[in-house]
């Protein structure tokens, strides 16, 4: 598999009035992440609402999107449980059904660092796919430092991405790669810092940003040497963001105005 890099798209999955997975709606919302240029989606996170779904429905989730992909990108699959073994049941039924890699949280509260990385060892030796640790210290009351994201690579092999979003990212970022130089980074928050965190060494971003077109843009422009033009587009676009923005609950507000002042709807 390519490495993952761009934007991978947080997923939203939706629902019918009865509160049944909306496969259609969902195969549309796919099409339209594909249309706009994503590199890469990451289904059955929390904006997915996975804790929500029972085990029949991630399956629907999971074979839908393969299904509609059909390899074009690919396919990152949440798999965050609140112990072990339901993670790797999560982990290989996703391998099975066609992930390119599952993404994982540390289990709630869980602060020993020697059981977050016999967690993710448990986990990485039942699968063959990589592993993206998502670091959110706000849903996960954990809080690991740029040492232990580095030990997880070292001590698992399959440990190859992490999902940063321990607000303000770019300064981790730096932490993260002092301790290790092959770890991929990958943002999030909504795409608040995606500049910064491209200049501070991000492959790309996961986020649920709505306009995955905007952060495409502003990535291939970035990526193609223009860092200047980049950085003139991003804040064009999210002068007022991170100030509507409350990040400290890691919740994101994007506002449609800001997007249409700068005539992209």
């Amino acid at each position: 598999m390519e490495k993952l890099h761009g934007i991978c798209t947080i997923t939203i999955t939706p629902f019918t009035e009865d509160g049944q997975v909306d496969l259609p709606s969902l195969r549309n919302l796919t099409n339209f992440y594909l249309d706009n240029g994503v590199d890469g989606l990451t289904i059955l996170g929390i904006m997915g609402e996975s804790n929500k779904l029972t085990e029949a429905e991630r399956m629907q989730v999971i074979k839908e999107t393969v299904t509609t992909v059909q390899g074009r990108v690919p396919i990152i699959v949440g798999c965050t449980a609140p112990g072990t073994d339901v993670a790797i049941h999560y982990a290989k039924t996703a391998e099975q059904l066609g992930a390119s890699a599952i993404m994982v949280a540390p289990p709630l509260n869980l602060r020993n660092e020697q059981a977050i990385i016999h967690h993710y060892q448990m986990i990485g030796d039942a699968i063959s796919i990589p592993i993206v640790v998502q670091d959110e210290p706000v849903t996960t009351n954990v809080t690991m430092s740029a040492k232990l994201l580095a030990q997880l690579e070292r001590d698992v092999s399959n440990v190859e991405y992490i999902k940063l979003e321990e607000a303000p990212s770019p300064i981790k970022i730096t932490q993260i790669l002092n301790e290790s130089d092959s770890l991929t980074i990958l943002g999030g928050l909504g795409g608040v810092y995606f500049y910064e965190e491209l200049e501070r060494g991000a492959n790309g971003t996961m986020t649920g940003f709505a306009y995955p077109d905007v952060l495409k843009e502003i990535y291939q422009t970035y990526t193609s040497g223009e860092k200047e033009k980049a950085q003139r587009l991003f804040f064009s676009l999210f002068t007022s963001h991170p100030f509507r923005s409350p990040t400290r609950h890691g919740r994101c507000d994007h506002s449609k105005r800001n997007f249409q002042d700068a005539e992209y709807y």
